[in-house]
């Protein structure tokens, strides 16, 4: 099967609005590609960059497409690893400011979203890199504050999200290292079925279990730098615990991750980028996963 979708946009000054099929990246609401066919919302958006290095968005989104299904409907909720299928809604709001200061360096965020009458939330957020020698450092803390809304279609929620990912990069290589703890009496709340920017949120495991800890260590590595120009890769692991399970005893998951990238430089290829994945994901409460994925993406402009 497949869909298409179109959008308005109308410009006045710097000040952008959107109306129709959108493909959000939000840190409230962020666009997955990690299927053959990517959720996309229905609805309308605004972004304001009117004051130098300060960012508003606003919105509304009134039905979503899944990536299993090529028409929309009604959007329901997903706590950690769990789809809550069972309560649904027709609005998803949102409103966030981003400021970038020190010579775009820092930035920090707040933001506040709701999907009506099931959980609203609350996000905060600080980014900074510095050049340090030859080598750039760089840190992402993040904070998540989740409770239930409206006539509560889920019941409670309580749920509070903290994550850290600092990197040191040197020429090709850039080194990471993450931390995620999720605290309260339910796992993370999102909108189904989309990842989310939490540090150590990966495609295939979340580590957003109901008080789960993770740490996650990864490299990247930019093989420009031995003169391939477009070749990628990446290692990760993850490995959390504490996981308060429906069974009563303590999960625990751990994922490791290798990706091998490529995008053309030149030729009737050019932009083409082909990805290949290799995951091997653990737990004692949850689907153990093999697999390997084949992934090619490219951006056709019109314009």
């Amino acid at each position: 099967f497949s869909r298409a979708g179109a959008a308005l946009k109308m410009r006045f000054s710097n000040t952008e609005l959107k109306v129709g099929e959108l493909t959000p990246n939000l840190p409230v609401l962020t666009f997955s590609d990690i299927r053959l066919l990517p959720p996309t919302y229905q609805g309308a958006s605004i972004v304001s960059q009117e004051f130098k290095g300060l960012t508003l968005q606003a919105g509304q989104f009134r039905s979503g497409s899944l990536l299993n299904r090529s028409g929309h409907s009604k959007m329901s909720a997903k706590m950690g690893h769990l789809p809550q299928l069972n309560a649904v809604t027709d609005r998803f709001n949102y409103a966030g400011a981003d400021y970038r200061f020190n010579q775009d360096k820092t930035a920090v965020g707040i933001w506040y979203a709701q999907l009506d009458n099931i959980y609203n939330q609350r996000f905060y957020s600080l980014k900074h890199h510095e050049p340090v020698g030859s080598w750039v450092l760089g840190g992402s803390l993040g904070v998540y504050d989740s409770k239930e809304d409206g006539n509560k279609r889920l019941g409670k929620i309580d749920n509070t999200a903290y994550f850290s990912l600092l990197s040191a990069k040197y020429q090709g290589n850039t080194f990471y290292v993450g931390y995620q703890s999720m605290h309260g009496d339910d796992a993370f709340p999102r909108v189904f079925n989309n990842v989310s920017p939490l540090g150590n949120e990966v495609p295939t495991y979340e580590f957003a279990g109901r008080e789960e800890r993770s740490w996650q260590l990864r490299h990247d590595y930019d093989f420009s730098f031995l003169n391939v120009p477009g070749l990628m890769s990446t290692v990760r692991y993850i490995r959390g615990n504490n996981v308060k399970t429906i069974g009563g005893f303590e999960g625990r998951e751990w994922e490791r991750d290798l990706d091998l990238a490529y995008t053309f430089q030149t030729g009737v290829l050019k932009d083409l980028n082909v990805k290949l994945r290799n995951v091997v994901a653990r737990s004692n409460y949850r689907t153990d996963i093999d697999e390997n994925r084949l992934i090619f993406s490219y951006t056709w402009k019109l314009l």
